[in-house]
């Protein structure tokens, strides 16, 4: 089972709050999937990424620049691993049938969206009744806190 953690924007914007957690995991060693609900997020996230200032380096790839193997993110709207990846991030609603290929997943989604925190309740009681292991993170103004 994989530990699942959901991850309530409520401060910043995706675009804001993603770099900073892909970097945590690549600071360890880790390989990262995000996983989104469209090409065309993965085209905005690709660009995102390149232009944060904070990590200022995040190294990706995309199915349009390829070589999956040899990424440390990788960028897709499949339900894949192909960077051999163990930390998937889900983002805008994206769900996958393989949480239990990954050690950790990050949910996030955003707070001032009523549809998005209904239907991330939704896959909370899903992978709840799966048995993973959830937590739940909020932004504050001190930045993330467990709930």
């Amino acid at each position: 089972m994989a530990e699942i953690g959901f991850y309530h924007l409520t401060r910043t914007s995706l675009d804001v709050a993603l770099p900073k957690l892909l970097g945590r995991v690549l600071a360890t060693g880790g390989r990262a999937v995000v996983k989104t609900a469209s090409e065309d997020r993965v085209a905005a996230l690709d660009t995102a990424l390149w232009l944060c200032p904070d990590p200022d380096w995040l190294p990706h790839g995309t199915r349009a620049t390829g070589e999956a193997d040899l990424q440390p993110i990788w960028l897709t709207t499949d339900d894949e691993a192909p960077n051999g990846a163990r930390h998937l991030f889900l983002v805008e609603g994206a769900e996958s049938a393989r949480l239990a290929a990954f050690e950790r997943v990050f949910d996030l989604f955003d707070g001032r969206d009523e549809d998005a925190v209904a239907a991330a309740r939704q896959r909370w009681a899903a992978a709840k009744a799966a048995g993973h292991t959830l937590t739940y993170w909020r932004q504050t103004e001190r930045g993330w806190e467990k709930g």
